[in-house]
């Protein structure tokens, strides 16, 4: 069994590596930490876990907790990640961190929507964990920047097109749609329920930090630089992602091409389904899950292109994809632990 902490462990994404890993065959969960609820049991502060998992939270010491595990995930607010990585890589650690700081390799970009950086060091070494894409650096890789969900469900469907000079690069639109939860767990006026229920609002438009690193990631595999407009939008329900793309056509082709396009892309990888013409994704369909499902739709009269997808942003957009990239770097099957069926209703 491999040793596997969780460092912060009781916000959303935490609680979802909980939930996943405390069912994975090889795993061995070994630490939970957390500031608030230290000396308090997992399952007390989320008793749905009751009887899967017996550890209690303990405040983080870093000698301590290296001593109890192998690999750990950072589940984390920006900034902290990027005080600790450092301490836990010199004890030949390794770690997949949630937050922003290991994301970009360009630290001026990361800098500009978030804060100064202060190892910008590791930077050269941190791996951009989309799975399906960075399968092989992955592998490899002894720390990995864990995408983003908005990036995650906007990348996946963009990023064969571009490698196949299917669009044109400066017409690229995305309108994404997220549940409340992507907001974390900590207290906001923004998340509070009187304010969300009953409505449906854009934010942050043209100015979310997501796009940077989504522009960063599209620049590398088109060979040239990539600008998008990026329209976030919250909407009233606890999990899920929607995100609808438009770009112009760069040449003549099918909807059927587009499918083919995307499915060879992504031909064995497992937590990409590419929908028939007849279908369009739904956040309902992939709740609880690793998947993403892919749609996609031209609008002939205007030669533009539709892409859909959906994923539940604390699994794929977050922990799910965590885990799969654990699996990966340990030399296990990326599935493992993850073949959740979706829960419909």
């Amino acid at each position: 069994m491999i040793r596997v902490g969780i460092i912060g462990a009781t916000g959303y994404a935490g609680a979802e590596l909980v939930r996943l890993l405390a069912g994975h065959p090889d795993i061995c969960l070994t630490v939970l930490t957390s500031r608030q609820y230290a000396g308090v049991k997992f399952d007390k502060v989320y008793p749905s876990m009751a009887g899967m998992t017996d550890q209690t939270c303990v405040a983080l010491d870093i000698d301590r907790v290296c001593k109890k595990a192998d690999l750990f995930f950072l589940a984390l607010p920006h900034k902290i990640p990027m005080e600790l990585a450092p301490q836990f890589i010199a004890r030949s650690k390794k770690i997949i961190d949630l937050s922003a700081d290991f994301r970009f390799s360009d630290v001026k970009r990361y800098e500009s929507c978030y804060q100064p950086h202060s190892a910008q060091e590791l930077l050269k070494s941190s791996v951009y964990g989309l799975s399906e894409v960075y399968f092989n650096q992955i592998r490899n890789a002894v720390l990995i920047g864990n995408p983003g969900c908005y990036p995650t469900s906007v990348l996946l469907p963009l990023i064969p097109l571009l490698k196949s000079k299917t669009i044109h690069l400066n017409t690229i639109i995305a309108d994404a749609k997220s549940g409340v939860s992507g907001a974390g767990r900590s207290l906001s006026l923004t998340a509070h329920f009187c304010e969300v229920n009953e409505s449906f609002k854009a934010y942050k438009v043209a100015s979310h930090r997501h796009a940077p690193e989504m522009e960063e990631i599209l620049s590398r595999e088109a060979g040239t630089d990539v600008h998008l407009t990026f329209v976030p939008h919250l909407v009233p329900m606890t999990r899920g992602m929607l995100t609808t793309i438009y770009a112009d056509l760069a040449r003549n082709v099918r909807t059927e091409d587009i499918r083919d396009c995307i499915g060879t892309f992504y031909s064995g990888c497992p937590f990409v389904r590419i929908l028939p013409e007849d279908s369009m994704p739904d956040t309902r369909n992939v709740r609880g899950s690793n998947f993403c499902d892919i749609g996609c739709k031209i609008d002939l009269p205007n030669q533009r292109l539709i892409v859909i997808s959906a994923i539940d942003n604390l699994v794929k957009g977050a922990a799910g994809q965590a885990v799969q990239n654990m699996n990966i770097m340990l030399g296990l099957d990326e599935t493992k632990g993850l073949m959740n069926i979706p829960m419909s209703l």
